[in-house]
């Protein structure tokens, strides 16, 4: 009888499957083969910029979003590079993790540092096209970026750092916009926190026997026995926070039904959540980036005057 093969989210297909090496396995370690973190670095970007108040003009706004967009993949690509740098060691012992590019040997530590490089210096390119606001933001989010992989080892909430940590865009965006940094964008990064806090924890369930074995500690362990409760308190909290910001903003009705489909989606996420279902709960995982997408439309539908 054949085994099973072990649970992973590389994918080799597709056009980074065709790619030689050593091509594929930077591909890989940049995570281009799953675009889903890229995604979900841009989207509260994209909230942020049309929160903002109607100072900027649409075409301004669209300019903004190009320049997270490509920002985001480029410095959502240096943060896997940092992680694994830091991890690379760990990621060898869990099943998941341990084709990865660095923890398998098909590429060297020199190897992993040269793109690193590249990838940060593209983002300081992007960086300087946006407001100055953004650039004094930017320090921030890059000791957030560098300290992720340190919290797994000492704290229970890694999976908060990392809401802190992808959250970062929704206070630059709406910074880009607004040209300040006002209450109602710092409701807006606290939604963002507690719903990357949520989809992350799920993330996390499917590494919970290796991270228990190899003693790292996550947000996914710790809640496992109210991973329901968890959740939903989570989304809750998130889907509230985004829901008072977009109040604060004065934004246009049409912003809520987009927002009433996200917040149903989640809560049949949450209802149908199977802690030791690996393929169930990363599918719940990417599913937040069509959550994410809709409330992007709900926040420039309500704008749109």
């Amino acid at each position: 009888m054949s085994q099973m093969p072990p649970h992973t989210d590389i994918r080799k297909n597709g056009l980074v499957g065709r790619l030689k090496e050593p091509w594929r396995s930077y591909a890989l370690l940049a995570r281009l083969d799953r675009p889903v973190g890229t995604w979900l670095l841009l989207l509260p970007g994209v909230f942020g910029i049309f929160l903002a108040d109607s100072r900027t003009s649409l075409k301004q706004r669209l300019v903004y979003t190009a320049l997270f967009a490509i920002g985001s993949l480029l410095m959502r690509s240096a943060g896997c590079v940092i992680n694994d740098i830091w991890d690379r060691n760990i990621d060898a012992q869990v099943s998941r993790t341990a084709g990865r590019p660095l923890a398998s040997g098909a590429l060297s530590l020199k190897q992993g540092l040269g793109l690193l490089a590249i990838l940060l210096l593209g983002g300081l390119a992007v960086l300087l096209s946006l407001p100055p606001l953004c650039w004094a933001l930017a320090p921030l989010a890059m000791l957030l970026v560098a300290l992720y992989p340190v919290a797994k080892r000492l704290t229970w909430w890694p999976q908060l750092v990392m809401g802190f940590t992808f959250g970062c865009g929704a206070p630059m965006g709406y910074a880009a916009s607004q040209q300040a940094v006002t209450l109602t964008g710092l409701l807006l990064y606290a939604g963002v926190i507690v719903w990357q806090l949520g989809f992350d924890t799920i993330y996390g369930f499917q590494d919970m026997e290796d991270d228990a074995r190899i003693g790292v500690k996550s947000t996914s362990r710790l809640m496992l026995r109210h991973a329901r409760l968890f959740i939903g308190l989570c989304y809750t909290a998130a889907l509230g926070l985004f829901a008072l910001s977009a109040l604060k903003a004065d934004l246009q009705p049409l912003f809520w039904p987009p927002f009433l489909l996200a917040c149903l989606i989640l809560v049949r996420q949450t209802m149908r959540l199977s802690p030791h279902d690996a393929p169930l709960c990363l599918h719940f995982f990417r599913q937040n980036v069509p959550v994410g997408m809709i409330l992007a439309v709900a926040f420039i539908l309500g704008r749109m005057t």
